[in-house]
């Protein structure tokens, strides 16, 4: 092993986000993988206070940050619709990116990164750390092997409370909307379980009057093979994290599909017409997964995994139909 693989790779944080302060970057520190060598934010004052937190330096401004020599890869937390423009100027400095969900706000956003990327040989990644949970290759064994029967259908939500009024997910001119926040989950769920092709059918979105910011919604869609999905989100329920699959045997909700924290043991719910089965798994860090897999790509010289591309950019795909095609219900 050579002195390069051997140390840690050295990680820089662009963006002082929630998510960053609350999941990521402590994830990144108790990983031996990764060192967190700087942080940069909106404002100096916020890169202080996470440099201190975390033990790394605070770049004065994110240009600093991605001319900094020592720094292997970024982490791209900022603002929605400020994904796509740091992302690329991060790759374009030669950085690899791992860029918070959504990859930008529709889908040419997401395909000029992944061809940068892979026109500079660098790994782009998405931090949609449920696809990385084991709990779902558990349900697409359980599908495969038969035990739902002929599968017919797909409910999926993912759906929270409403949030303070000043948060950032409610400013629409920062890709914000419970579209691009939320629902990204849900259809991603769907891609992942039904595969490739997905068409949207219909779609509502609950809008706001002031600003058309979408409040939540619904879409049906319709996979390759006549399977339909039922897909529900937003910012204006009861907290919800959940799929069911309903086969003409069975039917299996996972239970904590999105959000599971890394202690929780997930539970499976097979149903059959005189049985119900919970099938209780293992629990599993799915950020650390995805930071693990992450570095590993990196390890292995960069470069990316198509199929991750398009599967990234198809699911952009749908969220820029359901865009243009919903019916939008002004509520307030």
């Amino acid at each position: 092993m050579t002195a390069a693989a051997a140390r840690p790779l050295r990680l820089g944080a662009l963006g002082t986000s929630s998510i960053a302060w609350r999941r990521v970057l402590p994830t990144v520190a108790r990983m031996p993988e990764w060192d967190l060598v700087a942080v940069a934010g909106r404002t100096m004052k916020k890169a202080v206070r996470f440099a201190e937190q975390f033990g790394c330096a605070a770049e004065e401004d994110a240009e600093a940050l991605l001319e900094r020599p020592d720094v292997d890869a970024v982490y791209v937390s900022t603002p929605t619709a400020l994904h796509h423009r740091w992302a690329e100027r991060a790759l374009r400095a030669g950085k690899h990116v791992l860029v918070e969900k959504p990859i930008g706000v529709n889908a040419a956003e997401a395909r000029a990164l992944y061809a940068l990327a892979a026109e500079r040989s660098l790994v782009l990644r998405e931090n949609f750390m449920f696809l990385h949970h084991p709990q779902h290759a558990r349900v697409r064994e359980l599908v495969e092997s038969g035990r739902l029967g002929q599968l017919a259908s797909l409910q999926a939500a993912f759906c929270i409370p409403p949030l303070p009024e000043d948060d950032i997910r409610y400013d629409v001119g920062l890709g914000g909307g419970a579209l691009l926040d939320v629902g990204v989950y849900p259809l991603r769920a769907a891609s992942l379980l039904l595969g490739p092709g997905l068409e949207v059918a219909g779609a509502t979105l609950r809008t706001r009057a002031s600003d058309g910011l979408d409040l939540s919604g619904q879409v049906l869609l319709v996979s390759l093979s006549g399977v339909l999905a039922e897909v529900a989100f937003g910012f204006e329920h009861a907290y919800a994290s959940t799929y069911t699959l309903w086969g003409d045997r069975a039917r299996l909700t996972a239970t904590r599909a999105f959000t599971p924290p890394p202690a929780h043991q997930p539970l499976l719910v097979l149903e059959e017409q005189d049985r119900e089965e919970r099938l209780a798994l293992p629990a599993a860090d799915q950020l650390m997964l995805l930071l693990a897999e992450f570095a590993g790509a990196l390890r292995r010289g960069g470069g990316n995994d198509a199929e991750l591309g398009a599967e990234s950019v198809a699911a952009m795909t749908l969220v820029d139909t359901v865009a243009a095609t919903a019916r939008r219900i002004v509520v307030r």
